[in-house]
């Protein structure tokens, strides 16, 4: 009993002791904020739904621009079109640091293109871009690669003969496909079982970093990481993801030829092979197997969990797939492939596309930044280190850029006359320095899967549109859409 109350008497001492030193500091004139706690920061004033509802919830309080501690980390926020457009385009270097999601970051430890600052990361980040280019990006090639594969989900589908099913695994397949083909210079079956324990691997990894226990584990990093929890089974998960990109890196040294570079590990073990001399080189085997899974991670997944969405749409606005059905009749007919030129001459069909991607908001709070140096921002004095949240879906759901925010409304990307028509607040992919290095494949990706496969099937389920729940299953670093099913019946 009495070493209990001498266990008692010690915690409140300590206690006591920490509000007397008062809250932790950050040098410069910060923006406002709720007044943290020690060790707590501002967890009173965090939403038990989650760290977006609580992040919306003190914009309301303290404007665009505020300052939140998530334990004893101050965190600068940037909410709404305006202020992360300025930051993230008009003062685009100084916010272009990447600051660590806590879940992962022992994980990466700063490695790969993705979590890389610094030198390293913009080597890194030239390097991806030209050889992603070389090996498809933008050109030709990659359509036809995006082509193949929807003919021969279009032929996966056929077999399923109307039956009710979960779409998941179709829509990872052929995502993780295309990525597959630029890095490994291969693609898989869809019955491969490698193949799909690395898409349940992707599927399970993002679902728990995008998970409330990832977000609690976001305020108290180095007090739980001591503990079991998703840190650990996430590590897990991408330790054999890693294991799977080594054994194909092995197979790629044995069989390179300089002459003749096959993707994107090929002409990155040439390149380490020309700086092997140069002992501060980035092109080691760690940032290969990083940088390898980075983009492997994003190519699969970001797009996947679109299409879901975008179906799971399209079976609660039935009116709306009647008239993708019709301009796909009227611009490509029955039989020719859908191609990236017909973009231009489909645009309702383009506008349904862009409003999926803005009500899914799949990366509600974006991946986090860092400012480079001591920078000066609407007034504030945010001091070099600082991590910064813009937060994409205060972007994505602005009531000045958008008639009906909270609403499925394709007509938000239509003119008058039936155009489409740019919209500033459109920032799926983020903006500035850090824009997703992906963005170019995962657009031409949406549209000739959509196309491709409403171009032959119709889809329906059980479910009454009315009684359809959009909730998402998830809602952290991404937004999951709710498990459903769904049929495709051919035209």
């Amino acid at each position: 009993m009495e070493i209990s109350v001498l266990l008692l008497l010690a915690v409140l001492t300590g206690l006591l002791l920490l509000l007397a030193r008062g809250h932790p500091k950050a040098k410069g004139r910060l923006p406002p904020g709720p007044r943290p706690l020690p060790f707590l920061g501002n967890l009173l004033q965090m939403d038990r739904r989650g760290l977006l509802r609580s992040f919306l919830r003190l914009r309301e309080k303290y404007g665009d621009v505020f300052m939140v501690y998530l334990g004893q980390r101050p965190v600068v926020m940037l909410c709404g079109t305006d202020a992360i457009r300025e930051a993230l385009l008009d003062q685009a270097e100084d916010f272009s640091g990447r600051a660590p999601i806590a879940v992962v970051d022992e994980f990466f430890q700063g490695y790969g293109v993705v979590f890389a600052n610094g030198d390293r990361w913009k080597t890194l980040r030239r390097f991806s871009l030209a050889t992603m280019k070389d090996f498809g990006m933008g050109k030709r090639s990659i359509e036809e690669r995006i082509q193949e594969e929807a003919q021969s989900l279009v032929e996966e589908i056929r077999k399923t003969q109307g039956a009710l099913l979960d779409p998941t695994f179709f829509f990872h397949a052929i995502t993780a496909n295309i990525i597959c083909s630029i890095i490994f210079g291969e693609r898989f079956a869809y019955k491969d079982p490698q193949f799909l324990r690395l898409l349940d691997l992707f599927y399970q990894s993002f679902a728990l970093v995008s998970s409330f226990s990832s977000q609690v584990f976001e305020l108290f990093p180095g007090f739980l990481k001591h503990f079991p929890g998703a840190h650990r089974q996430i590590c897990k998960k991408l330790q054999e993801i890693n294991a799977f990109i080594g054994r194909s890196v092995e197979k790629h040294r044995d069989t390179l030829d300089p002459n003749a570079p096959r993707d994107f590990i090929d002409t990155y073990l040439l390149r380490m092979d020309k700086e092997q001399s140069n002992p501060d080189s980035e092109f080691h085997h760690r940032n290969l197997i990083f940088t390898g899974l980075s983009l492997f991670f994003a190519g699969t997944e970001t797009t996947s969990t679109t299409l879901r969405y975008g179906f799971l749409l399209l079976l609660k606005h039935p009116q709306v797939t009647e008239k993708i059905h019709k301009e796909i009749d009227q611009v490509i007919g029955p039989h020719r492939l859908p191609a990236l030129d017909d973009r231009a001459r489909m645009p309702y069909t383009d506008a349904v596309i862009h409003e999926i991607q803005r009500f899914s908001d799949l990366l509600p709070i974006s991946l986090p930044h860092v400012v480079t140096k001591d920078t000066y921002f609407r007034g504030y004095l945010l001091p070099k280190g600082i991590n910064v949240f813009p937060i994409l879906s205060s972007a994505l759901h602005d009531t000045r850029y958008f008639e009906k925010p909270d609403g499925f409304h394709p007509e938000h990307f239509l003119d008058a006359s039936g155009a489409l028509k740019k919209n500033d607040a459109f920032i799926p992919f983020s903006l500035g320095k850090r824009i997703c290095l992906g963005e170019g494949i995962a657009r031409m990706e949406l549209f000739l899967f959509f196309t491709t496969i409403l171009q032959h099937f119709s889809v329906s389920c059980p479910v009454a549109p009315e009684d359809i729940d959009l909730t998402p299953r998830e809602c952290g670093v991404g937004k999951l859409p709710p498990n459903y099913q769904l049929r495709f019946l051919p035209r």
